[in-house]
Order: C-alpha cells, then structure tokens, then sequence
C-alpha cells in the first residue's frame, strides 16, 4: 500500500554538512564525489540526504578522506563573482533524498513547489547523475508531445505508429535498461478537468515498466491529482513540499561575500520574506550585488549597493 506520510530527510551529523557545504561552494556533482571516493552513487546520495545505513561504515571513511584531501577552506581569499551554482539547503536535500529513493527502488514521488523555491533547478541537479532522464512539461503539450520527450529524454529514436505503440517502447527501454528514473518537471501543467490522459500515460509507463518516477510542479499538483487521479495517488510512495529558505539557510548561503551587517540583514529579510522570497530571486539579486560591487569597486557590500543592484534588476 503506498505510504502516505510525507518523506522526512534530515542531516544529522557534522560530516554530512561540511560535505554538502563542499558542494555548495564548488558545485561538485554527488556522482562526481562518488567516482573519487570509490563508492557507489547510490549509498552516497543517501547518506548525504541523512537516510543512514549499514554502509555507513565504508561511506563515512570515504566522504572524510575525500574532504580532507579536497576540502581546502580558506586557501583564498578570492571573492566569487558569481552566486553559488548549486546551494543544497533543507529543500534541495529533501529533493535530493526523495530522487535517490524513487530511483533505488523503483518508487513513484511528488515534489511540490512555489514557483522560485529552486525545484526545477535542484531536479536538474540531480538529473546530471546516470541513468536519470529529465523532462519539462508545457501547457500546450499533447499525448504525442510528452512521449516524444521522453523519447529524446532517454536518448532513443523517436517510434513511429501510434502512442500506444511509442509508450510501449519506452516501457520497453525501462524493462531492458533497469534502474532509471524518470522526473516529469512542471507535471501540473498536464491535468485539467477536461483531460487526464497525459497523466494516464506516466501512469502507465510507471506501473509496466516499475521504473522510477518523480512528478513536480506547483503546490496545486497534489490536489489536481487527488481530485482527478485516484489510481495515480493511491501509487505515491513518497512526497515532499518546499518551504523555502531559512534564516541560517540564506546566511550559509552568503557566507564568504564581504556584506556589512546591515546589508547582509537585508539580504536575509529578502531571502527569507514569505510572500516574495525565494530561492532564485535571492540567487538574482547576489548576482547582480556582486556585479555593481566590483564596478564599484568598494572593499564591502553596502545598503547602497543593495538598493542600486535592485534598481537596476527592475529596469
């Protein structure tokens, strides 16, 4: 029966935090680490998503030994010129976490989001990894559409005949190459009152081919699916919903960036601010801080600097 409890990944150790700080600062991929380590992609996503095992004994040496020998904090005093690619805070690792598992053992999860909150950006991420196939829905896609950009996302050559003859290739595809995942982005954009049958067709593809599969899109996603999917929800094993960033999420985010205090508070409130902060926004506005601080020219980050980069993002 599938689990109806949302999926909870917390980070419970200090190595777990120093290693996805690593990642925040150079933007290393969780299979790259794993390559240099020695271990398995898999059992390292989940022990940097706070799901611990029984491999721990061999992963904890391993993400240590990496550390110290690539973790070399301080050696420069450079400041970056450009926002962190890839910031892994409390929803990118929830996001992280719930792929990892959809992948590892074939479930079906949702992942739901204010537009900004960073889903779309962190699902990339993660889909930078093997056997990972992205898609991007839109508003004016058809069946055909969407197989054809499952098709492509899997690397394979487009079928011709109809669309149960397509979905049954890729659910051939699935059946030969095991242990995929596929993340359907922007997936609200599939269902309307008037039609169901895009969903159907993932649906399909998920319940033939017991491949793994993440659905996202904006928070009304989940009801969309309750109200016209049954046997779609009565499927998910696993869900998580973004809440955006936290007070000491944004100031970990900043850290390294000369803000006088007053100005990182701003940054913090922006950041933070229920209505209008999010994630991408935040990532804009360091971007173009940064920019009229080194036309500027000062030694710190100032309120004017603040005000005069925001200006300039609204002309």
């Amino acid at each position: 029966m599938a689990m109806e409890a949302t999926k909870l990944y917390t980070i419970k150790t200090d190595l777990v935090t120093r290693a996805n700080e690593y990642m925040n600062r150079t933007g290393s991929t969780i299979t790259e680490m794993a390559r240099i380590m020695g271990v398995s992609r898999p059992a390292l996503s989940r022990y940097l998503s706070g799901k611990y095992d029984a491999e721990n004994t061999k992963i904890e040496p391993a993400v240590l030994k990496f550390l110290n020998e690539h973790d070399q904090v301080g050696e420069t005093s450079a400041i970056p010129a450009t926002a962190p690619k890839f910031f892994a805070g409390r929803d990118a690792r929830d996001i992280l976490g719930l792929c990892a598992e959809c992948q590892d053992h074939s479930k079906l999860g949702i992942v739901t989001g204010r537009t900004g909150y960073g889903k779309s950006h962190t699902l990339k991420h993660y889909a930078k990894m093997p056997r990972v196939a992205y898609i991007e829905c839109d508003d004016s896609m058809g069946c055909k559409d969407l197989i054809d950009a499952i098709e492509a996302a899997l690397g394979i050559p487009s079928a011709s005949g109809s669309i149960y003859r397509k979905k049954q290739g890729i659910i051939q595809f699935f059946e030969v190459n095991k242990g995929y995942l596929l993340i359907v982005d922007e997936a609200d954009k599939l269902i309307n009152k008037y039609t169901q049958k895009k969903m159907e067709i993932l649906r399909s593809i998920y319940g033939d081919a017991r491949v793994g599969l993440v659905i996202a899109g904006e928070p009304k996603l989940e009801s969309l699916i309750k109200g016209y999917l049954e046997r779609f929800a009565n499927r998910v094993d696993a869900r998580t919903a973004l809440v955006g960033l936290t007070d000491k999420e944004v100031r970990d985010y900043l850290e390294g960036f000369p803000f006088e205090p007053d100005a990182l508070e701003e940054m913090v409130a922006r950041g933070t601010n229920g209505k209008t902060g999010c994630f991408r926004l935040l990532a804009r506005t360091l971007d173009n801080v940064l920019r009229v601080h080194r036309e500027d020219g000062g030694e710190t980050i100032t309120l004017d600097t603040i005000y005069k980069a925001s200006s300039m993002m609204m002309l």
